[in-house]
């Protein structure tokens, strides 16, 4: 089948390349717009408890929310303000309400705190609905140039923080990252390409192809989401571009290889061109079917954020995957041998290499490369078992430095640290209107919980059926303690202390990670199996054999242990971070299983080649290192450096994000597949492929391409 696409892509290449053009025009030109959300709540059922109270609250208090801002003011010497100070701040927060800001609803000033360390405005906004909407964040922007202007040549500093503050910056870092990322990857491309092939017309391939083809990705998940109604994070884009470029690399990469490989063997450059196709189609198109099942079964997942990323990169991938194996095998069979320009090392085999020596040393002594690479995945992998997620996204997907965070840290001097994102707890009575009494008494039983800060007077509905009270907790909102606090003793309260009849519901951004917690929990033991099984599958099919895909899934899952141990070990012991982002080991198993296992893939193909040309299986093992070596270590370098451009983005979460999928990349291309998984190929013999035998079936030959005198490209 390859062999016949191959074929037909080789001699037909302007037509393909048309065909690809005229696909792209028709996807942007129909394609909506790709939206992303930061709203947190957006990615969970409705059935959570965080989720009923919002519904709650929106059905008795449509106009209602707690501040989308709050503007934070301290003394530029740190001194207690003085009441001067305080007659200031609320003479600001009068000019700041007449300069009638659009968005800008209301200001309130509250007066200095206990310690007079600080003092707080509360911001009240328009609400936004429409994730996409800008108002608030236009408006924290405008009220920041205005505030600016008012506090300049004063002895008082001021910033604001809050929620639309946060996602402000968190916009402007996401934007600055994902342009270092950009920049990073597609340089990283061009100077590992350069130094692999010594052509720019090959390092310039996967830029270009990859270029092309990424709007029409775009409009593709754009389309998918709006028809399905999917939640995309905005931390999505950056993820995207460099699995883009990272696996379409790969792929490309793969065929180059083989390509020149078939050039080496005395074949004309369109037959070669076909060859390769037909040797490494099968090989990449199931490597890439692995990478899309595993994404695919993030569907299963409770969280919406997730169900998104899923198919968004699942469709990332399978363009990739066509683009390898139509767009740029057209390309190239236009130019011929001249992509290679000027370099012509492509026409001499390499000898004396360190793949032959390490494939000769891998032959010779299989158990010890298996044992000693086996042991540093362990040995990594007990480092997992400290593995403590943390939910504090706010200040991670932003600079240290960021308006945002620097007056978060001012706004704890002087009042609990939960005041930027109080919890709701929405008490419905049983039947009637609930008496001040009841209000009180409940009132009273959740000031006493431990970890509560301060509990407001309640809001009633018009019929006093539904009572809102602000719980500030005394913790930040995403911090540890305070989901502790709302997990354990807030909601057993607020449960047992309702009045007869009554249901309570507490809600609120930490409510809302509360919930996250065991969503995820959920996840980890439905879409981890799911994808595992589904993988194994499309190894068993691809082999014929029900005992590699065994094999393999082992490695990948160690694979994963040692991925994750590192990250512990990096950022939990040796920089002394609380935690690790708490959808870390999810897109870490994505990626390193799925991307894994594409190494694994191409390792154990070229493994089967040898065997099925009659090689014994410790001898196949180490021409397999030798030949596809190679490839594997220049794809798994281009691809894990493209995600290590993510920790230049100025924020622990990509950081932590790229330095976990890079590393994990890296132990599956030089560990896992280089070493550990010929050497168990080696030692378990014949057996592995039973029982389908594949290792002494013979090798189909793809058909070969002739081709015309006309078209006959140059060297």
């Amino acid at each position: 089948m390859f062999a016949r696409l191959g074929s037909v892509v080789v001699h037909h290449p302007l037509k393909v390349i048309g065909l690809w053009i005229l696909l792209a025009v028709a996807v942007v030109t129909a394609a909506p717009a790709l939206e992303s959300t930061t709203d947190q709540s957006a990615f969970l059922p409705a059935h959570y408890e965080s989720i009923r109270a919002m519904e709650t609250q929106q059905e008795a208090f449509p106009q209602s929310s707690a501040p989308a801002a709050i503007i934070v003011f301290a003394r530029q010497d740190g001194a207690p303000l003085t009441d001067p100070d305080a007659a200031a701040v609320l003479r600001v927060g009068t000019e700041l309400q007449d300069a009638k800001i659009p968005d800008v609803v209301a200001l309130t000033p509250v007066p200095p705190s206990e310690n007079r360390l600080i003092q707080i405005i509360a911001v009240q906004m328009t609400k936004v609905t429409d994730p996409s909407d800008p108002a608030q964040t236009e408006a924290v922007q405008a009220l920041r140039d205005a505030l600016r202007e008012r506090v300049t040549g004063t002895d008082l500093r001021a910033g604001i923080t809050g929620q639309a503050a946060q996602i402000l910056d968190q916009q402007e870092s996401s934007e600055r990252g994902l342009a270092i990322v950009g920049i990073a990857t597609i340089v990283l491309i061009l100077v590992l390409l350069l130094v692999i092939f010594r052509s720019p017309v090959i390092a310039l391939l996967p830029i270009v192809v990859i270029g092309a083809v990424s709007s029409m990705v775009n409009g593709l998940i754009g389309a998918v989401s709006k028809a399905f109604d999917l939640q995309i994070d905005a931390s999505i884009s950056a993820i995207l571009l460099v699995v883009l470029f990272g696996v379409g690399t790969d792929y490309i990469l793969f065929l180059m290889f083989r390509y020149r490989e078939q050039l080496r063997a005395g074949d004309d450059p369109k037959a070669a061109m076909v060859n390769a196709v037909a040797r490494v189609g099968e090989a990449i198109t199931s490597a890439a079917g692995a990478v899309i099942i595993a994404f695919l079964a993030l569907l299963l997942s409770t969280l919406g954020m997730f169900r998104a990323m899923g198919p968004a990169l699942a469709i990332a991938v399978a363009v990739a995957l066509a683009a390898g194996l139509t767009l740029v095998p057209a390309v190239v069979s236009l130019l011929g041998t001249r992509v290679f320009w000027p370099s012509k090392s492509w026409q001499h085999e390499p000898t004396g290499t360190r793949f032959r020596a390490a494939g000769s040393a891998l032959g010779a002594r299989p158990a010890l490369f298996a044992a000693v690479s086996g042991g540093l995945l362990v040995v990594l992998g007990v480092f997992a078992l400290g593995f403590h997620p943390t939910f504090d996204l706010s200040s991670g997907s932003t600079s240290a430095e960021s308006e945002s965070v620097v007056y978060s840290r001012e706004l704890v001097k002087g009042m609990p640290a939960g005041v930027t994102q109080p919890s709701d707890v929405l008490l419905r009575s049983g039947g009637g209107a609930l008496t001040d009494e009841q209000l009180g008494a409940y009132r009273a039983a959740l000031a006493g919980v431990p970890g509560v800060g301060q509990v407001a007077e309640p809001k009633l509905s018009a019929d006093r059926s539904i009572a809102d009270f602000s719980v500030t907790l005394s913790d930040a909102p995403e911090s540890d303690a305070a989901l502790a606090t709302v997990e354990g003793p807030l909601r057993e309260t607020a449960h047992a202390a309702a009045p007869a009849g009554a249901t309570a519901a507490v809600g609120g951004l930490t409510s809302v990670f509360v919930d996250f917690q065991d969503a995820m929990a959920r996840d980890y033991s439905i879409v981890f199996p799911v994808a595992a099984v589904l993988i194994m599958i499309v190894l068993g099919l691809l082999l014929r054999s029900l005992v590699a895909p065994w094999y393999l899934m082992v490695s990948v899952f160690l694979g994963f242990a040692a991925t994750l141990g590192a990250t512990v070990l990096v950022f939990q012991h040796a920089q002394g971070e609380s935690g690790l982002i708490f959808t870390l080991p999810v897109i870490m198993y994505l990626f390193v299983v799925a991307l894994g296992t594409d190494y694994n893939i191409l390792m154990v193909a070229r493994l089967r080649e040898e065997a099925r040309a009659g090689v014994e299986p410790k001898q196949a093992a180490a021409l397999a290192v030798r030949h596809t070596g190679p490839t594997i270590a220049a794809a798994g370098v281009i691809l894990a450096g493209t995600f290590a451009s993510m920790m230049l983005a100025g924020n622990s979460v990509l950081a932590q994000m790229g330095f976990a999928i890079s590393v994990g990349i890296g132990i599956a291309a030089f560990v896992m597949a280089m070493f550990f998984t010929p050497a168990l190929t080696a030692l378990i013999g014949h057996a592995a492929w039973w029982p389908g035998h594949a290792d002494r079936e013979p090798e189909p030959k793809p058909e070969a391409a002739t081709p015309e005198p006309a078209t006959r490209a140059a060297d």
